[in-house]
């Protein structure tokens, strides 16, 4: 009896083991890498499990997820995590590499984004009393298909931000930050102030997007932190740097003005060091679209390369060392001197050739009590040649940026204190009596203060005391205040001083070409000055559970007292810098409307602007501003493979250095992608209406040996239809 119980169990045992052997062989693993889909960054506060099973793994600091036992077959994986949208991933298994999940952030998780890099400050987006705005790397990978070779459209298709063509033949440009000229706005590179003076005009044509992580934007004055010259705001281009997951990207762009661009990135964590490569080439035929016989888009042939090396001595250090390099040859004109082939009658050219190159080092050091110091040092050498039939200017400008950063990071006060050299020496190469010789320097003391005052009010102060090489002191203060009404509703106010020294570079001066320019007088001209308000109020909700909404409504005012102008000198064909009496102010509201319904997204920017020259008791309207500005966006994405957008712009009347009136125009784009596992291919049509200014305006007068080029007011390139492939490794 006893053994036929013991076989009986022997034979139930083999029976349930037979059952289950598919199941005891079968089990599967997961390994995931969960990241944001707009910054590509890592995740870990997400819930993972298998759908019908509640029991949920998390990522690790890296981001990585495991979760065991699961069968084979198709399986629902389940990501949540707050901010982000849920997400339902049916995959086949056995699988049998690592895979990479993306989650959509909400309007609220975008505020999480750390801004350091700008605001030297620890805390994130929403819990500062500056109004940040930031341009995500998911965008800046839309924008890199439309225009591969620079940041020209990703910045003119940002509210308030305007890229004022400033000649028609090189092309070159500036960046207008609600209705102020672009001597007025600063460019920086991770904090480093690398694209102003000289450069300033071919800037943000020699600045591909591809290894950028993101784009930090303030509108308004913010001297407190970077000193003279962010007047109108500062826009701060924030490059990708290495993590533990090896990025390898490629992109090849083509379009039927005969353009290529050719550009690869690199970047790699290893246990102590990383290491970012960016490498471009980009060339350009001359293209006459209107076919007056001078080119609408130069020829330009441009390489660049910026390699960058990081070490990690330990957790609390960081070091980095980058170098950038960059050579460009870009000539515009008649299109016959273009393709050599000149004669009495076609003469008239225009080239520039320019070489940049600068360093930047940064050793930053947490230590055990959070507080971080941070100390950089970037040098900065620009060359460029500017030729015409009968002139010539070349100039080289060597600019220098050291700093020293200590950041008290407390949940309650945060204070950050440092101090800084600026310098900025530009020499005239070119034999001339007068030469635009000039020497800026200016050594700074800052210190700023975020205070929680409560819960709902964080008051955020900061002094700066500037002292420049010709004595000039300037006291420099500032204050903004945030309060946050409830979760969906907050509102900031802020507002400040701010100046600019004086120099030779501004749009007037880059669109003459530096020609018939006298040198600076600095015992007749003294510093710009200015002050500014900003406020704006920000909601975001969900309606029906289903369409996220958000609205932003910004108020601006900036006024800069007895700015310096360009005026003619008379009896001669000269021009001089002087102090206008009066001031140049600027007025008016940004609009940001955005809408989100599952793979569909709807963005709406509406900019007014009242931008008056106040000089001499007479009021003019300051040239090349329009009142009006309308962008938006539609966008359609399935299942982060296909990608259809839709743009439209408009811009309204606007009045020409002469006072003439100018009419409004709209520009509207088609673009899409389609992502495959290692590659995507992308099809753009841009400004398929065909709007440009030659449709409706001679582009210039007199002579074809002597033509005097119109204001640019519109764009001049036309339709541009183009295409490529994207690579990721």
């Amino acid at each position: 009896m006893k053994n036929a119980t013991s076989n009986k169990h022997k034979i139930l045992f083999i029976i349930f083991f037979l059952l289950n052997l598919n199941l005891i062989f079968a089990q599967n693993t997961l390994k995931a890498i969960i990241k944001n889909e707009k910054t590509k960054e890592t995740i870990t506060n997400v819930s993972v499990f298998l759908e019908g099973n509640k029991n949920a793994s998390v990522p690790d600091e890296n981001g990585l997820v495991i979760i065991e036992n699961i069968p084979d077959g198709k399986q629902t994986i389940i990501f949540d995590a707050i901010g982000y949208r849920k997400k339902e991933k049916t995959l086949l298994f056995p699988l049998n590499d690592a895979i990479e999940i993306f989650l959509e952030p909400t309007a609220e998780e975008l505020e999480e984004v750390k801004v350091t890099s700008t605001t030297r400050s620890s805390r994130t987006i929403k819990n500062i009393p500056t109004r940040i705005e930031t341009i995500a790397s998911g965008e800046l990978d839309e924008k890199s298909s439309m225009q591969p070779g620079n940041i020209k459209m990703l910045l003119t298709e940002s509210t308030g931000i305007q890229t004022q063509q400033t000649s028609q033949v090189s092309g070159s440009a500036s960046i207008r930050i609600q209705g102020l000229d672009g001597k007025y706005t600063q460019l920086l590179q991770d904090g480093f102030p690398l694209y102003s003076g000289f450069a300033s005009g071919l800037s943000i044509l020699q600045i591909p997007p591809l290894n950028l992580k993101r784009v930090e934007v303030i509108k308004g004055s913010t001297s407190t932190l970077y000193g003279g010259g962010a007047i109108a705001g500062l826009i701060n281009l924030i490059t990708k740097e290495p993590t533990d997951t090896r990025e390898i990207s490629f992109l090849a762009n083509i379009n039927q003005t005969q353009a290529l661009d050719l550009s690869g990135f690199y970047a790699e964590k290893y246990k102590k060091s990383g290491l970012t490569i960016y490498a471009s080439s980009n060339s350009q035929k001359a293209y006459d679209v209107n076919n007056d016989g001078f080119s609408d888009i130069p020829k330009f042939n441009r390489y660049t390369i910026s390699p960058k090396f990081f070490y990690y001595p330990n957790e609390k250090i960081t070091f980095s060392l980058g170098v950038n390099a960059g050579f460009e040859k870009r000539i515009g004109g008649d299109m016959q001197v273009i393709d050599n082939k000149s004669d009495a009658t076609h003469t008239f050219f225009e080239r520039n050739n320019s070489n940049r190159y600068s360093i930047q080092a940064k050793f930053e050091k947490t230590f055990d009590n959070k507080n971080i110091l941070t100390i950089k040092n970037s040098v900065g050498y620009f060359n460029r040649k500017i030729e015409k039939q009968t002139y010539n200017f070349e100039g080289q400008q060597v600019a220098t940026f050291t700093e020293a950063n200590y950041l008290i990071p407390n949940e309650k006060s945060e204070w950050n204190l440092g101090a800084n050299l600026v310098s900025d020496n530009f020499k005239q190469i070119n034999l001339v009596a007068d030469k635009l010789d000039y020497y800026n320097a200016t050594f700074g003391i800052f210190a700023q203060n975020n205070l929680n005052i409560t819960e709902k009010f964080i008051l955020e102060s900061g002094l700066r005391l500037d002292i420049s090489n010709r004595s000039d002191v300037f006291v420099l203060p500032r204050l903004s205040i945030l309060y946050k009404i409830n979760e969906k509703l907050s509102s900031r106010f802020g507002g400040g001083l701010g100046y600019k020294s004086p120099t030779i570079f501004s749009e007037e001066t880059e669109e003459k070409a530096f020609q018939n320019i006298n040198s600076l007088d600095f015992s007749k001209i003294n510093p710009e000055k200015s002050y500014g308000l900003n406020a704006d109020v920000n909601y975001k909700t969900t309606i029906f559970d289903e369409v996220s909404f958000a609205v932003n409504q910004m108020f601006f005012y900036t006024i800069i007292k007895n700015p310096l102008v360009l005026n003619p000198v008379p009896s001669t064909v000269n021009y001089a810098f002087e102090n206008a009496n009066g001031n140049i102010e600027t007025k008016g509201f940004e609009t940001n409307v955005k809408l989100r319904f599952e793979d569909i997204s709807c963005y709406i920017g509406y900019t007014y602007i009242d931008a008056q020259r106040n000089f001499d008791n007479n009021s003019i309207v300051n040239p090349l501003t329009a009142k009006h500005r309308i962008n938006a966006n539609l966008m359609y994405e399935w299942e982060e493979k296909l990608r259809i957008a839709y743009e439209v712009f408009y811009v309204g009347n606007q009045y020409l250095t002469n006072n003439e009136k100018v009419r409004d125009y709209w520009v509207m784009g088609v673009s899409g992608e389609y992502k495959f596992k290692y590659f995507s291919i992308f099809l753009n049509l841009e400004n398929f209406l065909d709007s440009r200014q030659s449709k409706w305006d001679n582009m210039y007068s007199g002579t074809i040996q002597n033509p005097k080029f119109r204001e640019v007011y519109t764009p001049t390139d036309g339709f541009i239809l183009n295409g490529g492939i994207k690579i990721k490794l």
